[in-house]
């Protein structure tokens, strides 16, 4: 695996861990989850005799369809009740405490052929297991995929990723209004075989295959629930190793193992509960009380004391916590007055003294540890693509940028700093977010003299207030889909459903474009590159913080989760004591 440096200073956070203490969470693909709500009961409805595993990983999801999702609390979930083409599995290693690392593997692909067609594209064919079947008994076949692809990128489905299946043959005219959803080059050759044909050999296709948004779905289900079908067990019809059996909204989402799954055998806990809280405190006690077996999210100020314990753990997160600008709106429709606002972030302060788990100061979008040209074996994109500005290491430094941002806002007409209007930060309901949200606060009043007022939402509401553009500056978090520069940068076309900065810049849709219709690794990488110097050397569209790691607490008689930089545990396959 490559040599990241997001790891090496994870580890060295862990190393840190007297002197550091820590906060962050993210969700995923996607936007940064929190943590916590209401205290957990006493016991589930499945849940009497047998191993019943209680974790909290966030609140209320905003969603559990498959193909709408866009956090990794929800991709969590929903990759323990549907399963792709390809799938997360454990690779036996230990990555620390009690949970090993994770590889992609075959799902509900047996096998499957690349053939390059001589043209530019390249076509996979996909030979699907015999003994595959949806939790209610009736078999898994390609025409579930076909239907799900084609749901993706159908424009009435308002997906936020249909952009992942961009590198599919068709896609293209399909989101640009200029071709039917049907004409997705996706197509079930017999039950067993799902051929595609990409318009591009896209490096990272097969891991876009495990991603929840190209999950199969049932269409019958659909049609028979419309958006409602994810809220009844009776038509949330998974093809996973677990099939929900009650979501008590605010509250919990209960699993059991579901039957009908090809590798039921093996599988470990009789139900999954995941509790939805978004209370700190409340989790801890839940876990310190054995009520839970695992949290991600502890109160920033029990952190320190949890390291030196040697009780929590930090691991690898490929990811980036920022600041999101509404671009399209005085008065961060200015770049000078969104890069005043970067330069003026302590980023050096928040992850020593605020977030205090290892966390890297961010001198760009795209985090370490995501791949360049060379892959696994070479530099990676941040090592290549160099530092947009100079991270406070110091106090001198952070003067200089302090400097330079005070030039930018006198030059963008706030010279009588009376007259730059007073703005909202907004972020999502957790301690951990309310702490870096007031560093950031007395930080753009004390170096800017600028007023910014805070205002938390719970976490489903601030999603959708983000992706409205109702906002001025918003928290912002992006976990990778998947290893590759485009995860990041994708999402920033103009239209885009992941693009909650409202952007909007001709070039840097050319550049995606070119990035994305190139099968030569250099060209590729040459393209995205210049797509980063566009929204962040030059338009500063985002105020990157810092590059996550990531903390769990995970009981010691609990054994065989899983877990990838990109977020996802897993944990079907766990066993007690």
């Amino acid at each position: 695996m490559k040599k990241s440096k997001l790891l090496a200073l994870a580890l060295a956070g862990a190393m840190m861990a007297t002197l550091l203490a820590g906060c962050g969470n993210t969700n995923a693909s996607q936007p940064s989850a929190p943590q916590g709500s209401s205290a957990p009961e006493a016991s589930t409805p499945a849940a009497s005799e047998g191993f019943n595993l209680s974790l909290c990983i966030a609140s209320e999801p905003q969603t559990i369809d498959p193909t709408l999702n866009s956090s990794v609390d929800g991709a969590i979930m929903v990759q323990h009740m549907f399963e792709g083409l390809m799938k997360w599995g454990d690779t036996g290693t230990n990555v620390a405490g009690n949970v090993n690392a994770a590889e992609l593997v075959n799902g509900q692909a047996e096998s499957y052929e690349k053939t390059d067609n001589g043209d530019g594209t390249v076509t996979y064919t996909f030979k699907l297991r015999s003994d595959i079947k949806w939790s209610d008994g009736k078999d898994v076949t390609a025409g579930d995929f076909e239907y799900a692809w084609k749901r993706l990128v159908d424009p009435k489905t308002a997906s936020d990723y249909e952009n992942m299946a961009g590198m599919i043959a068709g896609y293209q005219d399909i989101h640009d209004g200029n071709a039917e959803p049907d004409t997705l080059a996706v197509k079930a050759v017999d039950d067993k075989t799902l051929e595609v044909t990409l318009s591009y050999d896209c490096p990272y296709f097969l891991e876009v295959t495990a991603f929840p948004a190209l999950l199969p779905i049932r269409e019958d289900m659909i049609a028979a629930a419309g958006d409602e079908w994810t809220f009844d067990p009776a038509t949330y019809i998974g093809n996973g190793a677990y099939k929900m059996v009650e979501w008590k909204h605010n509250s919990q989402i209960v699993m059991e193992k579901n039957p009908e799954y090809y590798d039921y055998d093996k599988l470990g806990p009789d139900t999954i509960t995941f509790k939805l809280m978004d209370d700190q405190n409340a989790m801890l006690a839940a876990y310190n009380s054995g009520e839970l077996q695992f949290i991600n999210d502890m109160p920033v100020d029990e952190i320190p004391t949890l390291l030196a314990d040697g009780k929590m753990e930090i691991v690898d997160y490929i990811g980036t916590y920022y600041v999101c600008y509404q671009t399209q709106k005085a008065p961060f429709d200015d770049w000078r007055v969104r890069k005043a606002f970067t330069l003026a972030i302590d980023s050096k302060y928040i992850v020593e003294k605020v977030t205090q788990t290892g966390q890297v100061p961010a001198t760009g979008f795209v985090p370490a540890g995501v791949y360049d040209v060379e892959g696994a074996t070479g530099d990676d994109f941040r090592t290549v693509g160099g530092d947009y500005w100079n991270a406070p290491v110091d106090d001198a430094t952070y003067q200089a940028n302090l400097k330079e941002a005070n030039r930018l806002l006198d030059e963008a007409g706030y010279e009588d700093r009376s007259t730059f209007p007073v703005v909202t930060y907004l972020y999502n309901t957790s301690d951990n977010h309310k702490a870096v949200g007031e560093a950031l606060q007395s930080q753009w009043k004390n170096g800017l003299g600028v007023e910014v007022k805070l205002e938390n939402q719970d976490w489903s509401v601030f999603l959708q207030t983000r992706k409205d553009g109702d906002y001025q500056i918003a928290r912002n978090g992006w976990i990778a889909d998947y290893n590759d520069p485009m995860s990041f940068l994708d999402m920033w076309l103009t239209g885009g459903g992941n693009n909650d900065a409202q952007y909007v810049n001709a070039n840097y849709d050319a550049a995606i474009k070119k990035a994305m219709s190139t099968s030569d690794p250099a060209e590729r990488m040459a393209a995205m590159h210049e797509a980063e110097d566009i929204i962040i050397g030059q338009d500063w569209a985002l105020g990157p913080i810092y590059f996550y790691t990531e903390k769990f607490m995970m009981d010691s008689e609990i054994n065989g989760a899983y877990y990838t930089p990109l977020g996802f545990y897993f944990f079907m396959y766990t066993t007690r004591g």
